[in-house]
């Protein structure tokens, strides 16, 4: 912050004598310099600076004493100048001259003359530079005093006294004048030394003209004057340049792209499961998309299902509604037709999310399962999928599907955008609702309405509710009951997964209704602004903020036709209502027992927040004036119409709201103090009467002048009628400051960068210097938000969220500044397209920065009225019109003249009803505090005096109802419209009848209709006379009004059709200026016009405007030029300004016409091409019979016309093709225009000899690159060194030495894992006889992912090097480090890369050829070296979105070429050998008769395609047309497969030109009904057959006579290459010795010798030959890159569904001429039969089995271990063991022997099975899938289920190695896969050891279940053949049974023996215990019983 002084005189001083001044602020002193003798002036002519820590208040005091100076004494005081600031912190910039007082108070005639300038924030001055203000007019703000050299430029609108109305003329000069500080004023400092003298005496009323020739001194000063870096070239379509600063631009998109729907399809493949938690289950997957719900079939008793299923869902739905769509995957447990099953885990992502990513998709990614249900369980497992999302015209690349052998990493491939952590956790989403309020008074149920009229009962009618949706769910408030201001103070409380894959919460008001709920409005808020991922970011928060709802107009009718505007899709039209809410989230922690675990939405209370949590509440002043209303459209009818302006409901006529209550009632005593401040802040008398200001919201009703036959205006001539508003609104301003200034930083970078691309586009020199200037200003203009945005900290009603995105934007735009700071110092002409690209990021980033998501003011709506009905609307954002001191954070349109265009609201603005202007408006807005209004009529054009109402007739504040202008100025205007180009359709032939109509104010002109072009030559100068514009005649020069052009087409019924309109502002000349150049006369240049939202073609045209003055149009430029008397009136474009014309000629070259369809039912017959340029042209031969021959008898024809000599200004050329009838008749079939000739331009090479060495330069430094040597020789030969034994494939090697280190750790693990132990690290040699086609096919496709693999790397790592650059340089730190770390990674590298090379040579074993992943021609640009085909359009172009493709516009092709150049051409051509004129140009051109070719296609397989059944599959099969050919391939249809490989060749004989077009389509087989097409696509041959890159044989690496590889061409290389430099006349081949051979200055060597099948050598040079022709690109002059041996990838596409993909088609096609020596027989390609392999596994023991029964009678545990054994895909097939019953120690003997027989794809690496899909199959279905062994260990029960215990999967191709013994094996084994020796079965053969049996625990924790011990054994069917072996222990090769331990036998069957070995073994000892105990007890009983008889006996002596 800074207050400045500049101290200029003090006059009326008294006697002679040194002067000093003493400036005092805040007790801070300055002293000015002393000036000696001085009279009575002293000029001082200094500058003061304060820096000031806080705001200075407007009550303090600026003190100025003026001394006499004296060496000795001290210095006498002359005078005090003291002066309160409160005016200063008001405006920022004041001006004074005033009196000085003595010490008595009394003043003084000595005067002083001071300007004060104040910033809130230091920087304001001198921030921006002047080179900048010089070169972008556009910034400067209005009313900006600024005084740069050329001041009367800039000071175009001065106010004058403050107490003067700024419409009064100028003359009374206050005393003080003050004038409005602008941005960036230049430093004081410097004005003060340039500035002439004369500027501080001007005149204060003279009129600021600018000369012509200050600006041109300007410019000349500027180019030469300034680093040429900063030179900024002016836009070039005229309204991007905005001169004045009165004005702001218009915009020209009309149509909302918003709502309207669009074709989408989402596709899905789920390929495989694994680690799903769980035990032994049956999984489904269910995919759902929004609504829709597909799953997948069901795999049996597997945690790792393998499905490969590919889902398609097709949508036509808005946009908005699309991305918000959840794709849910869900993984589903035993689900069956009774059962819904239990939900595993499931994932969810919204569409938008996946339509982010890069090409729209995710390819093979994880996606992590949870469960919704338990927070507190983990993960449930991985499900690898793929996803995307394709709309209209977006093109997928797929990633080239070949056999996945990579191991899957899962933690590295997670589904998952960039930036998500792979750990997400729970969070609660908390979604305060406090109140509403605004709601319409709405009521749709027709009870209500029976009910008032019955009852009369019209109580408030609206029972709101807030519905919340977010991720899926959806949340409700309770329903407030009748209320218009409904309090809910509830929060909806979401548990999602943070950070959420969803984007945008939706948040609904909706009205409860017993019939229906209808929205009344609908907000979204985007998780994306209102929170920050950054490492100092923040989680999302909100508020408490009011958010407004917009939607259907507030008019209360039955049916609302804008309903679906409340739901949020479209633009709004109304203002609906306010919420209050606020957002919070909380991450859960889910160990903490507490919580609550249900992811259910909740909804509870929540306390209210205080009133002015959301600001002080301020009285808000909104003014507009209407100064123009032109182009209203006459459909309207001629009714009176009024405009209405609403902010909010304030305004509204229906339900407009007055002051609210609550603001005196809540804040108590504030009320007084707000008036008083008003008091203060406004002139004395306004006080009173500003209590009183009633809103005027709407303009009088005035009945419409007609301007022509499509357009009304309205008379506002010299009246403009006003609008004023007051409304009251929490202050929130400094959001939408913050807003403003990001936004003017995003607009000025804009529009910088559209000139970079323009003048890219028109070659321009310097474009770099102009992107270096831009992101100077992209520089400052960030530092300056930085220093502006730090202000106001200590507002109170600041949001968590205001303060986070304070900082962030901060932080971000710092780093922006000083990233652009470093880019500009990158900036050079070669990187300029990659920088560009860059900067386009940071302005999409400035744009989302911009975007405030905390609404505060809501937006202005324009309605036009007409008889009360609305009929069109503006909706204008508030921030646009927001008034601010501070210049930067004003709104971009606040206090400037705008041009609006209103549009139909809603559906109706689609389409054509939308393009048609409804009115153009040119509108003054200003909005802002109450107290701040005293500028609020500033920006209009001067010269008015204010009406008022009678009550504020003498207020000077008051606002005026009616503007009305005094001053007005007489004009001309003149329209020179030369021509359009590239305009739309509109008529059924393809054409159009175009005339342009010019608009300026309320007249408008026609040029004449030009019949039958879309390229029309008007050339027409259209004068506009007596155009009287209102207001100061310089305000007129800088802020001309705009100019609409619009384009019809004539009709001979009926109305013109619009076919788009563009805009341009005219060159002014005033009367007193001279018309001679720089600016006149004018220069033509391009508009674009547009079309709703698309462009549609170009004008290229001049407008000047030209003051009458007071001598009448006699002083105007005479209108001269050549009046053409047979265009009758029309005057032409003047000479100065049409093009300059030299003479050029243009030849054509006619070779065909294809594929012409009827014409009204009529076969096209004898066509005729006529080609016409600029009114001259030539017509091809005629056809005389179609059908038999479409080529045309004469080549070559030319014609000379006048061109511009500048070649961006060239006219079209148009080809049109017409039908010649009997009579003389002809047809037009359709035609073509060549928009631009540019390609066709023919230079002549400026000298040969540069050519050359041009050619050998390149070529060296390629030869380099590709790392062989060339040595060069006296004669200038190059010789080229192959090596023999790696062909070609050294280029590789080079490339090898770039990849990324994580490359070579892959492979170094590849290594490991593949070497089990390191035996079988070395692949055993292919056998030359196991080597097929599709080896080379598998290997091909390997290097190119290897190859993509490295792009991928390459270009990664150029990018890190780029962000690296990008942050050393903006961070300055030292680059040493950087240095000094390189070198070690280059010798890491090298050292790494070392042992590449030898392996390469090794593994070079198989030939390759080279696999396209996209069509062929478009590596080859299309294959129109010479030959170009041009698509002949007829018919309309569709109005419906999608426009009638140009598709289904298309009605045949021409081919042809053509040639311009300028006619004296130099004679070098002419004398060259072989030179035939008659072809001209086109020299060397094969004839175009018919010709015989043999067709060849070779379809390998098809890929993704578009299911065509219910089941979600296919049953494709291929169908080739070509001519009157037409293949069906039925009955080999492939079964429910949509990634089919067909391996088919099908030969063809074809006549070209007749049968060129061949397409080749996929079908889907159906048993009834007929078959659907899936897709097709379209190859033309001819222009194949006839390129120069030799498309008709691929040439291939090697040359071989026999073999996989075997050359299939009838021609040999040698002869190929003998041709070749026949046609080239290229000198050569000479074959010499040592194997080399010269062609023209090239010498190659290679190999000599080939191997015939018996294996004998022999010499030939076809090696050598073939070496040339793969380098035939390095040949001078002739050269040109040869097709190679290839496979192209073609997309499928279905007529139905334009744009979108539905597969792709991998294919090539050979073409071999019937006159040259029939070619071999087709390569085979035949799908590879799989192997049949038997797996025999011999489960010998199991160990370590967990026991699961508890025994009956002891309790003790044991188990009944039987194992089960199959291949995945073969579950029916699987195989048990018998039970090892009972066994107590968790051993299990079973020498048991599985036997499984598979089929084998050796290549694939998958087996293949053929079964049945289910009992209604019509026929087996084909799948393919991983080699996976599954062992599984169970617990037999009798009477319940077994009881599963664990299981191990073993992929056959690389499992751990089995541990030699019990002890060793470990759970390691399983979980620790990548660290551990893999074998494969294929290589080992025979594999035996022990492996763990794995499950799950309670806490999803794996752990050993048991081990198994076994043998795997694997033989091919001829070996299983020789040595058979029995299953079980069966014969043959019986294995023993085996040792089981007794107890293991079953209890039931044998009782006696278990008692046995219950009693025997184990309690034997007891049991003999218990007998001796019992004998013991039987003695003492007996004893005890018979004791008392013998003691009787013996007592008795018995």
């Amino acid at each position: 912050m800074a207050l400045l002084l500049q101290l200029r005189t003090v006059s009326g001083l008294r006697g002679k004598a040194d002067r000093i001044a003493k400036a005092v602020f805040r007790g801070l002193s300055f002293y000015t310099r002393v000036l000696e003798n001085c009279e009575d002036e002293a000029r001082f002519d200094e500058t003061f600076r304060w820096p000031v820590a806080s705001n200075i208040d407007g009550n303090e005091i600026l003190e100025i004493q003026v001394f006499n100076y004296s060496k000795v004494f001290t210095n006498r005081l002359v005078g005090t100048f003291r002066m309160v600031l409160q005016e200063v912190v008001e405006e920022g910039h004041v001006e004074v001259t005033d009196t000085l007082i003595d010490d008595n108070n009394s003043a003084i005639q000595t005067s002083i003359s001071i300007e004060i300038r104040y910033q809130a924030l230091d920087g304001t001055v001198g921030a921006w530079n002047d080179k900048e203000f010089l070169e972008t007019p556009s910034i400067l703000s209005e009313g900006d005093g600024r005084y740069p050299l050329e001041t009367d430029s800039l000071l175009s609108s001065h106010r004058q006294g403050s107490d003067l109305s700024p419409g009064k003329s100028n003359q009374q000069s206050s005393e003080r004048s003050f004038r409005r500080a602008g941005k960036g004023v230049f430093s004081a400092m410097k004005l003060g030394k340039t500035r002439p003298s004369k500027d501080d005496h001007r005149k204060q009323d003279e009129p600021a003209v600018l000369e012509a020739e200050d600006l041109d001194r300007k410019a000349t000063r500027r180019a030469c004057g300034l680093e040429p870096d900063t030179i900024s070239l002016a836009s070039v379509t005229a309204v991007t340049t905005n001169v004045s600063n009165k004005r702001s631009k218009p915009d020209i998109k009309m149509e909302p792209s918003a709502g309207r729907p669009m074709d989408y399809q989402v596709s899905i493949t789920i390929i495989e499961a694994r680690q799903l938690v769980g035990l032994n289950m049956d999984p489904v997957v269910c995919v759902e998309v929004g609504e829709e719900k597909k799953y997948t079939s069901m795999k049996e008793s597997t945690n790792c299902p393998y499905y490969n299923e590919y889902f398609v869902f097709d949508f036509h739905v808005p946009p908005d509604v699309m991305f918000d769509k959840i794709i849910k995957l869900s993984v589903i447990h035993s689900k069956n037709l009774l059962r819904s099953g239990t939900l595993v885990g499931s994932f969810k992502m919204d569409v938008g999310t996946v339509y982010t990513q890069p090409e729209h998709q995710f390819y093979h990614k994880w996606a992590i399962l949870s469960d919704p249900e338990d927070l507190t369980a983990g993960l449930k497992g991985y499900l690898k999928c793929d996803i995307a999302v394709v709309g209209k015209g977006d093109n997928i690349k797929t990633p080239h599907k070949a056999n996945e052998t990579d191991e899957d990493d899962i933690e590295g491939n997670l589904l998952l955008p960039d930036g998500v952590p792979p750990e997400r956790q729970w969070a609660r989403f908390y979604i305060k609702i406090y109140r509403a309020e605004g709601l319409p008074r709405m009521n749709t149920s027709i009870m209500a309405n029976v009910k008032k009229a019955l009852i009369g009962e019209n109580k408030d009618l609206v029972d709101p509710y807030v519905q919340v949706v977010f991720a899926g769910q959806k949340g409700k408030t309770s329903i407030q009951k009748s209320s218009y201001e409904p309090l809910w103070n509830e929060q909806i409380v979401f548990t999602e997964m943070f950070p959420p894959l969803c984007k945008r919460i939706k948040i609904q008001i909706r009205d409860s209704d017993k019939v229906n709920d209808v929205a009344i409005g609908t907000h979204f808020i985007d998780l994306r602004k209102i929170s920050n991922e950054g490492d100092k970011g923040f989680l999302p928060t909100f508020g408490p903020a009011w958010v407004n709802m917009y939607g259907s107009t507030r008019n209360y009718t039955l049916m609302d036709e804008h309903q679906e505007l409340n739901e949020g899709l479209g633009e709004g039209v109304s203002f609906r209502a306010r919420l209050l809410m606020s957002l919070a989230v909380e991450i859960l922690d889910t160990t903490n027992p507490e919580i609550n675990s249900s992811t259910e939405v909740q909804v509870e209370q929540t306390t209210s927040v205080a009133d002015n949590c959301t600001g002080k509440m301020e009285e808000f002043f909104l003014f507009g004036a209407f100064l123009e209303a032109t182009m209203i459209d006459r459909k309207i009818g001629d009714k009176p119409i009024n405009f209405e302006v609403t902010i909010g409901n304030y305004g509204n006529q229906i339900d407009g709201t007055t002051k609210p209550t609550l603001r005196r009632k809540k804040e108590g005593g504030d009320g007084d103090e707000e008036e008083s401040e008003l008091l203060q802040n406004s002139s004395d008398d306004e006080g009173d009467e500003d209590g009183e200001l009633v809103s005027v919201s709407s303009s009088q009703p005035m009945k419409p002048l007609v301007t022509d036959r499509n357009y009304f205006h309205l008379p506002y001539f010299e009246k403009k009628p006003c609008i004023y508003i007051k409304s009251w609104w929490q202050d929130q301003r400094r959001r939408l400051y913050n807003a403003n200034i990001m936004d003017k930083i995003a607009d000025k970078l804009e529009e910088g960068l559209n000139d970079v691309q323009e003048m890219i586009k028109t070659e321009k020199p310097h474009p770099e210097r102009r992107l270096r200037g831009v992101l100077e200003e992209l520089t400052s203009g960030c530092l300056r938000f930085v220093m502006l945005a730090d202000k106001d900290q200590q507002h109170s009603s600041r949001t968590r969220l205001d303060r986070e995105r304070l900082k962030s934007c901060m932080r971000e735009l710092e780093n922006m500044g000083q990233q652009a700071t470093t880019l500009r110092s990158q900036v050079k002409k070669n990187t300029m397209k990659d920088k560009l690209k860059l900067v386009q990021n940071f302005l999409q980033k400035l744009r989302f920065l911009a975007d405030e998501p905390q609404h505060t003011i809501p937006d202005v709506f324009i309605w036009m009225m007409s008889n009360n009905k609305r009929i069109a609307y503006a909706r204008i954002p508030s921030k646009d019109i927001l008034y601010s001191i501070v210049d930067e954070e004003m709104g971009k349109d606040c206090a400037k003249v705008k041009t609006i265009f209103l549009k139909l609201p809603g559906k109706r603005g689609f389409g054509p009803a939308g393009w048609t202007v409804q009115a153009k408006m040119e509108m003054y807005l200003w909005l802002g505090l109450n107290k701040q209004r005293k500028d609020f009529l500033s920006g209009l054009p001067c010269g008015f005096e204010e009406k008022k109402t009678a009550r504020g007739q003498n207020l000077p504040s008051f606002p005026p109802i009616s503007l009305l202008y005094t001053k007005k100025q007489v004009f001309q205007l003149r329209a020179h419209m030369y021509q359009a180009r590239s305009l739309f359709a509109a008529d059924s032939s393809g054409l159009s009848d175009p005339f342009a109509r010019v608009f300026f104010i309320s007249q408008s002109q026609c040029t004449e209709v030009l019949n039958e072009t879309l390229c029309p030559t008007w050339d027409q100068l259209l004068v506009f006379d007596n155009v009287e514009l209102y207001g100061e005649a310089h305000e007129m020069r800088d802020d001309p009004p705009i100019i609409v052009i619009e384009i019809y087409d004539q009709d001979t019924v009926g109305k013109a059709d619009f076919m788009g309109r563009t805009f341009a502002k005219p060159v002014v000349k005033m009367s007193d200026e001279r018309y001679c150049p720089p600016r006149f006369p004018p220069q033509l240049e391009y508009y674009q016009i547009y079309r709703g939202n698309s462009t549609a073609g170009d004008l290229l045209a001049a407008f000047e405007l030209l003051q009458i003055g007071p001598g009448g149009k006699t002083d105007l430029p005479p209108i001269d030029g050549p009046t053409d008397m047979d265009r009758g009136p029309i005057l032409p474009v003047p000479l100065g300004i049409r093009p300059v014309l030299s003479k050029y000629r243009v030849e054509i070259l006619f070779w065909g016409l294809r594929d012409l369809k009827r014409v009204n039912l009529a076969q096209v017959d004898r066509p005729r091409v006529d080609i016409e340029c600029a009114g001259k042209g030539v017509q091809s031969a005629l056809i005389q019979n179609y059908k038999k021959n479409p080529n045309f008898s004469t080549l070559v024809k030319w014609f000379e016309v006048d061109l511009p000599e500048n070649e961006l200004l060239h006219p079209p050329l148009n080809i049109r093709v017409v039908d010649c009838r009997a009579f003389g008749r002809y047809t037009l079939v359709g035609s073509h225009a060549v928009s631009s000739l540019r390609k066709f331009i023919y230079r002549p090479p400026d000298k040969k000899a540069q050519h050359w060495n041009m050619t050998a330069k390149h070529l060296n430094g390629y030869l380099a690159v590709a790392n062989r040597a060339y040595r060069s020789r006296p004669t200038g030969e190059i010789v080229v060194n192959m090596e023999p034994e790696v062909p070609i494939k050294k280029m590789e090697t080079m490339v090898k030495l770039e990849a990324s280190e994580e490359e070579k750790e892959k492979k170094k693990k590849k290594k490991k894992g593949g070497g089990g132990g390191g035996e079988e690290v070395e692949e055993e040699e292919p056998d030359e006889s196991m080597l097929d086609w599709w080896s080379k096919y598998f290997a091909s496709i390997e290097t190119m992912k290897e190859q993509l693999r490295q792009q991928e790397a390459a270009a990664a790592e150029a990018e890190e090097k780029e962000d690296m650059e990008i942050a050393e340089g903006s961070k300055g730190q030292a680059k040493n480090k950087e240095k000094s770390k390189a070198p070690k990674d280059d010798k890491k590298k090298k050292q790494q890369s070392a042992p590449e090379l030898p392996e390469k040579k090794n593994k070079q074993k198989i030939d390759e050829l080279k696999v396209f992943n996209k069509e062929l021609e478009t590596e080859f640009d299309n294959f129109e070296d010479w030959l170009h085909t041009f698509n002949l359009l007829r018919g309309k172009i569709g109005d419906n979105d999608d426009n009638a493709t140009e598709e289904e516009r298309i009605v045949g092709r021409f081919k042809g070429s053509m040639c311009v150049y300028k006619v004296p051409l130099s004679d070098d051509i002419a004398k060259e050998a072989g030179y035939d004129p008659s072809f001209g140009m086109f020299q060397g051109i094969p004839s175009n008769d018919p010709i015989n070719v043999l067709v060849r296609v070779y379809i390998v397989r098809a890929t993704d395609l578009h299911p065509a059944d219910i089941n979600g599959k296919a049953d494709p099969y291929i169908a080739i047309k070509l001519g009157k050919t037409d293949i069906k391939d039925k009955e080999n249809y492939i079964s429910k497969q949509l990634n089919p490989v067909f391996g088919k060749s099908f030969d063809i004989e074809a006549t070209f030109p007749m049968e060129s077009m061949l397409t080749v389509a996929v079908y889907d087989w159906d048993l009834v009904g007929t078959d659907d097409l899936i897709g097709e696509t379209k190859i033309d041959l001819e222009n194949r057959y006839y390129s120069k890159h030799r498309a008709t044989c691929g040439v291939s690496q090697t040359y071989s006579i026999h073999g996989y590889n075997t050359w299939r061409d009838p021609m040999k290389p040698s002869q190929i290459l003998s041709k070749l430099c026949k046609e080239g006349k290229v000198d050569g081949p000479h074959f010499g010795p040592g194997g080399r051979v010269k062609v023209a200055n090239r010498v190659f060597t290679g190999p000599t010798e080939i191997e015939d099948e018996n294996g004998q050598k022999k010499q030939t040079d076809e090696h050598l030959a073939l070496t040339v022709l793969r380098h035939w690109e390095d040949i001078p002059r002739a050269g040109c890159k040869l097709v190679p041996e290839h496979v192209e990838t073609r997309p499928l596409l279905n007529p139905d569904k334009p744009g979108i993909e539905q597969g792709r088609l991998e294919m090539w096609v050979d073409m071999f001429p019937m006159d040259m020596p029939a070619p071999g027989p087709a390569t085979d390609i035949s799908p590879r039969k799989p192997k049949k392999y038997e797996l025999r596994v011999i489960v010998w023991n199991t160990d370590e089995v967990i026991l699961e029964d508890d025994d009956y009678f002891t309790g003790e545990k044991s188990s009944d271990i039987f194992v089960r054994g199959w291949l995945k895909g073969q579950q029916e097939d699987k195989q048990d063991t018998d039970v090892h019953y009972h066994s107590l120690t968790g051993e299990g003997n079973f020498n048991w022997r599985y036997i499984f027989p598979f089929d084998y794809l050796m290549a694939e690496e998958k087996i293949v099975i053929s079964k049945k899909e289910s009992m209604f199959s019509w026929d087996e279905t084909e799948y393919k899938i991983p080699a996976r062994l599954t062992l599984q260990v169970w617990d037999a029960d009798h009477f319940s289920a077994d009881d599963f215990l664990g299981a191990i999967e073993l992929d056959l191709n690389r499992f751990p190695r089995g541990a030699k013994t019990s002890k060793q094996c470990s759970l390691e084994m399983v979980t620790n896969e990548a660290e551990l020796p893999m074998v494969s079965i294929f290589k080992q053969k025979r594999v035996k050891g022990w492996w763990p049996f794995v499950a799950r625990d309670e806490n999803d924790e794996l752990e050993i279940t048991g081990k198994v011990e076994a043998e795997l054994h694997l033989l091919t069917a001829e070996e299983a053949e020789k040595s058979p072996a029995g299953l079980a222990r069966n014969e043959p090769d019986p294995l023993e049974k085996p040792n089981r331990p007794d107890t293991s036998f079953i209890w039931f069957l044998n009782p006696l023996k278990s008692i046995k070995y219950l009693i025997c073994t184990r309690y034997k000892w007891l049991i003999i215990k218990i007998v001796l105990a019992l004998l013991l007890l039987i003695m003492i009983a007996l004893f005890l019983y018979s004791m008392p008889g013998y003691m009787v006996k013996k007592l008795l002596g018995a």
